[in-house]
């Protein structure tokens, strides 16, 4: 694991329900559970607060970190994907993003494609991408974030003449690819959830081994967030993999709950001066429904 990638899935999956103010300890304790040296903590950690997603107060010889603004946007978005229990039905509409940065912004040329494939657009040709999800405030957001209002034009349609809506799906989207991945993270995880629960029956899984575990399965089933784009139950296909692998997950994620936050409890240390609000029901279970 990435110590970026893995402090942002800590603080989603266990610190932001504590107050979201860690001391640099607990955090370090937490990623060495997975191989993860003191050095390289504290090296990320500073790299955040440069990148602007820390913010880090000291009190006596201790150092606190929370997520800045911008941070817990980054956060709570993942967050809210990988949780969500999605009912959607198509609108009938396309969103189409299209823009023209100048050379001098490659940069920002590029960082703009890796935003509009994080929340779930596809290119269908150059410097077109679409998708058929709500995406719109997302998508003014990011503009106005970049300041890019004279490059990007977001519009919506009904309607492409020149193909149909499979033909748009399969230029912009490899489905064969994500349901291969799905069908990878199933197989392996089918097998560890029956070993899982037998040794939780014969009461053999100690509470970091669960944090361990919940941990990973979060950090790996966050990467299809970069490979599917959510799209609304008609637009899949038949027998769609990703509907058995989410399920899949949820199962295994609440098998491991419980004693994955007390381990997280028995190592978490907040600010002295804060006021330790805690919504233990929350970190158990984080599901949210989304109608």
């Amino acid at each position: 694991m990435k110590p970026r990638s893995l402090m942002f899935t800590l603080y989603g999956e266990y610190i932001q329900h504590y107050g979201g103010e860690v001391w640099i300890g607990s955090l370090i304790k937490m990623m060495s559970q997975f191989g993860i040296s003191e050095s390289s903590s504290r090296g990320a950690t500073l790299r955040m607060v440069q990148q602007g997603y820390f913010q880090a107060r000291k009190i006596g010889n201790k150092s606190y970190y929370s997520l800045t603004d911008k941070g817990k946007r980054s956060m709570q978005e993942g967050v809210s994907r990988v949780y969500s229990i999605r009912n959607l039905k198509w609108d009938g509409y396309w969103r189409v993003v299209t823009y023209s940065i100048p050379e001098n912004k490659r940069e920002l040329r590029n960082q703009v494609r890796k935003d509009l494939t994080w929340i779930g657009f596809g290119m269908i040709s150059n410097s077109v991408w679409v998708t058929p999800n709500p995406l719109e405030q997302q998508v003014l957001k990011m503009i106005k974030e970049h300041g890019l209002e004279d490059h990007i034009i977001l519009f919506s349609s009904s309607e492409i003449v020149s193909h149909d809506k499979g033909e748009i799906v399969q230029k912009g989207w490899d489905f064969d690819g994500i349901d291969q991945a799905y069908q990878s993270f199933i197989e392996r995880y089918s097998e560890k959830y029956e070993a899982l629960k037998e040794r939780a029956w014969n009461e053999q899984l100690t509470d970091k081994e669960c944090f361990i575990e919940r941990t990973t399965l979060v950090h790996e089933y966050r990467k299809f967030l970069f490979l599917d784009p959510g799209f609304p139950a008609d637009l899949l296909p038949a027998d769609w993999s990703g509907n058995k692998a989410r399920e899949l997950f949820f199962n295994v994620h609440q098998l491991l709950s419980i004693p994955a936050i007390r381990y997280f409890e028995d190592v978490f240390d907040p600010a002295p001066d804060c006021e330790h609000v805690s919504n233990r029901e929350k970190a158990i279970h984080p599901f949210i429904n989304i109608m």
